[in-house]
Parts: C-alpha cells; structure tokens; sequence
C-alpha cells in the first residue's frame, strides 16, 4: 500500500489502493503530507467501499519526502499525471485537493481528464488563466471552505464557485483553512457524495 514512486525527475511517496472503479487521488496542502489521509480515516472508508485511490507526497511540501523539492506548478501538475498513469493506467481520477494541492488540482483539471474535484480552500483559484479554463468545465465540483479560515476568504470561494458550472460551495462551520481536519465526519459524507455524482458523470 505504501511505494515509492519516479515521477518527472522526483522521488515522492504514496499510499496506494487498487480496486476496480474510478481512482480518487488526494493532493495535501502545503504543511500536509499524504498520510493526513490515512490519519483521519480516509483510506481505511475508501479500503472498506472497495474505492481504489493515490494519496502522494508534493514536490511542493514543506514536509513532504518528496525530493527534489519545487512550487513550479506545472512541474507539479507533470508529478500528478505521471502518478495516475504509473499506478491507475487510463483510469480517469477525481481529485481531492487541500490549499495549495487544490490549486494543482485545478490546473491538472485544465489540462487533462478529470471525473470530479473536491477543493478545500484551494489556494490562488481565481488566478486570471486558470479562470478562463473554467467553463469548459463539464464535471461535479465541490468546493468546501471553513468559516474560521483566516488563509482563504469565503468571498474568493464564492467567487470560484460562480465561476466554474456544476460548483457547490459547502461552508464547514466554526472550521479552520484545513476544514477536513476541523470536521472529519462531515467530510467523509461529502467526498463520498461527490465520489457517487462522479460515478454517473
């Protein structure tokens, strides 16, 4: 379940489950590596529904044994996609992507199939030439912000949320900018919400 993984010239971890089905694949945020996952009970649900998902240290984390390290998003996107095809084949994923993991998310989904996106407050989303890519857009989208979030305002979710068809902006109340920590149980519910949309997309 655990690998080491060469992609576009990195060295990343990742923990890994195949199944059949639509991959899900999980983006952490800046200061997160891939077992924030398993740390809140994500992998195990996804293990037990017989879900297959990639959960991967970034070359952009801070703490990630990712190496060598980089915030070029691009590079970061090449990470991605190379990690799908090297462990999902031609499956096309959702994505599941925290603060700066969610804005990777957004630019893989502007470049390459994607089933679903479940954003927690991703980080620079109304960057102008991301935007524009937005209403091609034909796939589930949830966006999940906490109220407490001092990092990213609701105005700017709001504003993503208007600007990408098929959106929904969910506001975990009295939670903080990694709102999937503040209210685990409740993000459960949602990922499997959008898993299931994704499914029939």
């Amino acid at each position: 379940m655990e690998k080491t993984l060469n992609l576009a010239g990195h060295c990343c971890q990742a923990l890994y489950h195949n199944a059949l089905g639509v991959p899900m694949v999980f983006l952490p945020g800046l200061s997160f590596t891939a077992d924030i996952w398993q740390r809140i009970g994500i992998t195990d649900l996804l293990i037990e529904k017989h879900v297959p998902f990639l959960a991967l240290d970034m070359p952009y984390g801070l703490k990630s044994s990712c190496q060598p390290k980089t915030r070029n998003p691009e590079t970061n996107v090449q990470v991605v996609a190379e990690a799908v095809q090297s462990v999902f084949g031609s499956a096309v994923p959702v994505l599941v992507g925290a603060s700066l993991g969610g804005y990777i998310a957004l630019r893989y989904a502007a470049k390459f199939p994607v089933r679903g996106l479940l954003l927690i407050a991703p980080a620079h989303a109304l960057m102008e030439d991301l935007v524009q890519s937005y209403s091609k857009f034909s796939l589930p989208v949830r966006i999940i912000w906490g109220s407490q979030d001092n990092i990213v305002s609701g105005e700017e979710m709001r504003t993503l949320a208007g600007k990408i068809p098929n959106a929904k902006l969910l506001v975990y109340k009295d939670a903080s900018h990694p709102a999937y920590l503040s209210q685990p149980k409740l993000f459960k519910l949602d990922l499997l919400e959008l898993y299931a949309k994704a499914e029939q997309s």
